[in-house]
């Protein structure tokens, strides 16, 4: 019985918080694109920031630890992006060999091509790597109480929607179509249940790893957010452009806040 919970739980928080995200990201708010964008970047940096390294840093797990776990996500996720760049680049790159006058020719807009793209497999493992500590989160709630693991559920549905709201601005600016960036994120969601599951069986061994995963996850929130989606915004703009731009990574911190303290006030 509490197994089921546990499922239909991670389930209803994992996708059901994608499907909410993806309701109002491409339905209300799908004029303002270029927003999205700062209104992602706010949305990541907050969800890190402000939800997942205070939580980790609440735990046992010491300081100097979950700094060098920090740091080595960031650098693994420079990686990926750097392994998914070139990857994509070389795939290109095959089709111009013949002739340098060619080769120029194309250079710009494949780069133009690639450069969208970055991100979105940091953004995917970073989600996955999230999803699955919510799912152990989620887990260890309804283990201690049935109530305190729908509360738990929501919670981690409520916080997630501006987090996946980034996340879906990150794919679609890059190859993705909407529904391929739905589908992308709704995937990485249902990890939450594969978490709940694992969490289920072997609650008391992962409790101890759940702060490493919540930094992991940050790592790559704080990556895609500073590498990816801020140099976008660095472009010269008009004053009204550049208010604009602050305006919406407000927005996208204060959703963060609200939701947090909703949470919060929950517990």
């Amino acid at each position: 019985m509490t197994l089921l919970a546990i499922l239909v739980g991670t389930l209803v928080a994992g996708i059901g918080s994608v499907w909410v995200a993806a309701w109002l990201s491409f339905g209300i708010l799908s004029r303002y694109t270029q927003h999205m964008l700062s209104l992602a970047a706010g949305a990541l940096m907050a969800t890190s920031f402000l939800h997942l390294l205070p939580e980790a840093f609440e735990s046992e797990a010491g300081a100097h630890e979950l700094f060098m776990t920090l740091l080595v996500g960031l650098l693994f996720f420079f990686l990926l992006d750097k392994a998914e760049l070139w990857h994509h680049g070389h795939e290109h790159g095959h089709g111009h060999d013949h002739g340098n006058g060619h080769d120029h020719g194309h250079a710009h807009p494949t780069h133009a091509h690639d450069e969208p793209r970055r991100g979105q497999w940091a953004v995917l493992a970073g989600d996955s790597v999230h999803c699955f500590g919510d799912g152990i989160l989620i887990a260890s709630a309804f283990i201690a109480d049935m109530r305190l693991g729908v509360i738990a559920a929501l919670a981690v549905l409520a916080h997630e929607i501006p987090h996946h709201m980034g996340d879906l601005a990150v794919l679609r600016q890059g190859s993705s179509s909407r529904q391929a960036a739905i589908v992308k994120v709704s995937m990485a969601g249902a990890i939450t249940a594969l978490g709940g599951a694992v969490g289920y069986v072997l609650v008391d061994a992962l409790h101890d790893w759940l702060p490493y995963f919540l930094v992991v996850a940050s790592s790559s929130f704080v990556y895609v957010a500073l590498a990816d989606l801020i140099p976008q915004l660095q472009k010269r703009l008009s004053a009204r452009e550049t208010a604009a731009q602050i305006l919406w990574l407000s927005v996208g911190i204060g959703m963060v806040v609200i939701v947090s303290a909703l949470a919060g006030h929950q517990h």
